[in-house]
């Protein structure tokens, strides 16, 4: 198109600027930073609606189900620059990405600019941002799909209802601030879960005996297989409680005693080859990269987790090095089918391309996100060679391994022989057999550019009984071997591995369970809000996951269900396929009185019936311990006993915190015992405050050591009478400095402590200085000018001369001489100024000396490539800077953003 003025709108900054260089001169690339409006929170509703229909969840639940929106605060300035560019625009192209998300996008930027009706508006959808692609969307545009768009809403509100009914009962029951949501509760449920199969283990030991045999100078091991003619057994055949399982319940369990006495009468036994056998071996490539697939390899070979794995991809495709990333499909397109097999061509030769190309289909049913696999963009693809000077760190690396996966999938077979071998031993009156296996590969094919990783089995290396690619010496059935050495070896079962980023989410997907645009954020999100910790790539569910899980288990079990959640899914892929009316569908979940199939959530949550808080936060650990859930954390509680063991009637239960360093398989019986001997012995009695009469206690919190006051019960000082708890006095407390220990503090250093802060003296303007002990060290204040001190000691002995010297100096920000960055990344090119990560007092953050943006709690420094600090410090200049709200009152709803009806929506901008 030529002539005029047109406005193409995109979602990220680095996008516009990969699109605005394959367009003319006559289009304006611009970005919304994402989505620019959300349903509000009920505090942020209009005045007059919040009693109405919207003024719990911010959506119609009286009517059809209907969504208020309004412009998200930090995106005003960005809706104002875009109707602003709009008014001198020719034309509209609303070009978000090509999935449903990017279609509501799209419909909510068509809502709130509101262009003219002549204005010709039209959505511009590609799956890959080259040149050809975008030139080519250009011709092809079409309307917007208001059953995606549906869809989309549809999942929000789904997602807004369930978390504003459930967050509330627990907030209640369990603790403030937590959250339940549609998916993030289920994907905690399965982490929980597997703990729990953890926690119920119990090991069972076995043994095994290795054999080294041979002809000649050649030699190879295999494993036992079966003894005086019973199959011995492996790891696999002990179910969880440590028992055999009835499968296996005929097979020998080899104990120290009975492997030592095996191996001494079967010692230098020849070995006589009792069958061979060996057959042609064929793998087959694996499918192109969809995004779960993509989440888990990286997480596998490149460790990163599923976050940023898509940060990362999501800058490859903006910069237009791959295809859309947000994916369930396999397939190819002809020109990549062409691109793979050609460049396998030309790097390992013709052999290494099958006759015909391979064409891959999706195991599930539902796959529509996308049209294709993720695969380098373009008809021809760049090699990692010709990437290596644009790319570097994380996205280099995630580059080759998508390219890498792609030309894989379009080559040969891998070709070799599997030999199996099985020996026979007898002597001294007891019989063995061995058995060993090894594959040989003669033709590498696929294997030369890429192998598919695996994660790793609970049962370790004994299940391979020798399997690998190894060879195995030439023999035939009927001969002798030597046998140079028998090594017998003891094992003990492992519980279940805990999931990681990538078992999670390929759980999540063989339950059907979210899409590929929600994987990375629920993984995400069940560690942000605290439910599950990372140990390692190992992901650990704290003991408020477990309340959590138990109390939506017990309450409300359909919206914790694999299967029904898995439904709600299907249903919203229905709607994107306009076979499911979002209205009938939302009613149904929310107002069913259970006569017609699951009873809805406003029934459920308005008969609920009393919930026993106590019972679900309480985990019975054994022997009478219970670990319990309050509101500061997890403890462990005991009823008090005395010496005997015997309770003792009427006395308050001996209680330990509990660190969240512990995972809940490690605590054992033995180690709580450990926890209340220890808080009891924390707990003692320094003496008396003489000046106060309040006793001072030692204790070990769940924050550190520190000496507190016992103050008198509420009722003794007000005559009886009860108290508010916002009246009562609070008790003095003061944390150990580094250089005191819990066992020998003693009465003096604790009323020091507790005298704090210090008074130093007055300076002749009569200004106080205090010498004090804060969070990040020793420091003295005046006023609001505070200084650090060098040492703890300072604190009790600085003078008020000596407080005057110091701040008679120039005021340096911390206690040190600055700090080099932490990470340098080159140059930003908006501000062109040098790129640095630094460490804050909150933490690392990204600044090009003018725009500083923190890193997330979950983000690593060695994780942020150029690219990714580039994209944040844009996103960061486009929100603007952080504005104070007006204590204005707020105009009237019309002149704000009205309500949109889904039948407005349809009205405005039918599917075509």
């Amino acid at each position: 198109m030529t002539g005029g003025r047109h406005l193409v709108i995109v979602e990220s900054p680095a996008k516009a600027r990969t699109i605005g260089r394959y367009l003319g001169d006559e289009y304006i690339v611009q970005a919304s930073v994402g989505h620019i409006r959300d349903i509000p929170v009920p505090r942020d509703l209009p005045t007059e609606m919040k009693k109405g229909p919207y003024g719990k969840f911010g959506v119609d639940v009286e009517g059809d189900f209907d969504p208020y929106y309004i412009v998200s605060p930090d995106k005003k300035k960005t809706v104002a620059d875009l109707k602003k560019a709009l008014k001198d625009a020719d034309t509209l192209y609303l070009a978000t990405d090509e999935d449903r998300e990017g279609e509501a996008i799209a419909w909510h930027l068509l809502e709130t600019l509101k262009p003219k009706k002549s204005l010709p508006v039209k959505r511009m959808v590609f799956h890959e941002i080259t040149k050809d692609a975008i030139l080519g969307a250009l011709e092809n545009t079409r309307e917007i799909d208001t059953d995606l768009v549906d869809a989309q809403e549809t999942r929000r509100i789904l997602d807004r209802l369930v978390g504003f009914e459930l967050s509330p009962v627990l907030w209640r029951k369990i603790k403030p601030s937590l959250s339940a949501g549609r998916v993030q509760s289920v994907a905690t449920r399965l982490v929980v879960e597997r703990e729990r199969e953890r926690m119920a283990f119990v090991a069972a030991d076995y043994w095994d005996v290795t054999g080294t045999f041979g002809a000649e100078t050649e030699q190879f091991t295999a494993k036992i297989a079966t003894v005086d003619g019973s199959r011995v057994a492996t790891g696999s055949d002990f179910a969880d409680d440590g028992t055999l399982k009835p499968k296996a319940s005929s097979a020998t369990v080899l104990t120290a005693e009975t492997t030592t006495a095996l191996v001494e009468a079967l010692t230098d036994a020849p070995a006589t080859v009792a069958n061979l056998e060996s057959k042609p071996y064929t793998r087959r490539p694996a499918a192109p990269f969809t995004t779960s697939s993509l989440q888990q390899e990286a997480s596998r070979k490149l460790r990163l987790g599923a976050r940023q794995s898509m940060r990362v991809a999501q800058s490859l495709y903006e910069n237009g090095y791959i295809t859309y990333m947000r994916t369930d499909s396999v397939t190819l397109s002809g020109e990549a089918i062409k691109a793979s097999r050609g460049q396998a061509a030309e790097l390992y030769g013709a052999q290494y391309v099958p006759d015909k190309p391979r064409y891959y289909q999706n195991k599930s049913q539902a796959a529509q996100e996308a049209h294709e696999a993720i695969r380098p963009a373009g008809d021809r693809f760049r090699t990692p060679a010709d990437v290596a000077g644009s790319l570097s760190g994380d996205e280099f690396r995630l580059y080759e391994l998508i390219w890498k996966r792609t030309v894989a999938s379009q080559m040969a077979d891998a070709k070799g022989t599997t030999s199996t071998v099985e020996l026979a031993l007898e002597q001294s009156g007891r019989t063995a057999t061995f058995r060993a296996a090894g594959t040989v590969i003669t033709f590498r094919g696929f294997l030369a550019a890429y192998e598919e990783g695996r994660d790793a089995s609970r049962y370790g290396s004994d299940e391979a009984a020798g399997s690998g690619d190894k060879r195995l010496p030439q023999m035939e059935e009927g001969q002798t071997l030597d046998t140079r050495e028998l090594t017998p070896d003891g094992h003990s079962t492992t519980p279940p591995p805990r999931y990681t980023e990538a078992s999670l989410v390929r759980a999540l997907e063989d339950r059907g369970i979210g899409r590929p645009s929600t994987y990375a954020s629920t993984v995400a999100t069940v560690q942000d809000r605290g439910y599950v910790l990372r140990r390692g790539t190992a992901l650990v569910p704290s003991w408020t996951a477990f309340a959590v899980v138990r109390l939506l288990e017990e309450h409300f079990g359909p919206f914790i269900d694999y299967d029904f959640t898995a439904q709600m899914e299907q249903q919203l892929d229905r709607m994107a396929q306009g076979e499911l009316g979002r209205s009938e569908y939302l009613k149904n979940f929310y107002l069913s009185d259970g006569t017609d199939g699951p009873i809805g959530l406003k029934q459920m949550v308005d008969h609920l019936g009393d919930i026993d808080a106590r019972a679900i936060n309480s985990i019975a650990i054994g022997d009478g311990i219970t670990l319990r859930v309050g509101r500061y954390g997890a403890y462990v509680e005991r009823a008090a006993r005395d010496e005997d063991g015997e309770l003792i009637e009427g006395a308050d239960p001996r209680r330990a915190p509990v660190s969240d360093d512990i995972a809940p398989d490690e605590l054992t019986v033995e180690k709580a015992e450990e926890m209340l001997e220890r808080a009891k012995d924390d707990g003692r009695v320094l003496g008396t405050d003489p000046e106060s009469g309040h006793e001072i206690v030692a204790k070990d919190g769940r924050y550190g050591p520190y000496v507190t006051e016992v103050l008198p019960a509420p009722e003794e000082t007000s005559g009886g009478k009860k108290v508010p708890k916002s009246k009562q006095p609070k008790p003095r407390t003061g944390s150990l400095l580094k250089s005191m220990d819990l066992a020998t503090v003693t009465l003096e250093d604790a009323l020091k402590l507790l005298s704090l802060p210090r008074v130093v003296g007055t300076t002749e303007d009569g200004t106080e200085i205090t010498a004090q002990n804060g969070r990040y060290g020793p420091y003295m204040k005046k006023g609001t000018d505070s200084r650090s001190l060098e040492t703890e000691e300072q604190i009790f002995s600085i003078t008020l001369e000596e407080a005057e010297k110091i701040y008679a100096q120039p005021k340096t920000r911390g206690r040190a001489a600055a700090k080099p960055p932490l990470k340098e990344l080159g140059t930003d090119p908006t501000s062109e100024k040098p790129i640095v990560i630094k460490d804050g007092r909150f933490g690392p953050y990204i600044t090009d000396g003018a725009t500083n943006v923190s890193l997330r709690s979950t983000e690593k420094v060695e994780e942020i490539s150029e690219q990714i600090a580039i994209e944040r410090l844009a996103e960061k200049r486009a929100k603007g800077p952080a504005k104070k709200k007006p204590a204005a009152k707020r105009a009237p709803a019309k002149k704000s953003t009205t309500a949109k009806k889904s039948t407005t929506a349809k009205s405005t901008t039918a599917k075509k």
